[in-house]
């Protein structure tokens, strides 16, 4: 399992918040970590994980696809908002 959906699930996130979180972290990650610092997960779990995602990015791909959710339409949204900054 996902080290990220596995903290989530811990801390008793439900499914659908942790698929609105990931659709959140591939189109505008900087406030997906302000979503995921309000969810009262205690810091000393939430940190290793932020630093796996920091040195491997493709963390969140196989999340989103573990989660079923649509790559392809993320990293479409994700390049829109690129585009728009």
């Amino acid at each position: 399992m996902n080290p990220i959906i596995q903290v989530l699930q811990t801390n008793n996130i439900a499914e659908d918040q942790i698929k609105e979180i990931f659709a959140e972290l591939t189109t505008n990650p900087l406030m997906a970590m302000n979503t995921i610092a309000g969810l009262g997960i205690p810091q000393e779990q939430l940190q290793p994980v932020m630093m796996q995602v920091m040195t491997n990015p493709g963390l969140i791909k196989e999340a989103v696809e573990e989660l079923g959710l649509d790559v392809e339409a993320m990293e479409k949204a994700k390049q829109a908002f690129k585009q728009g900054q």
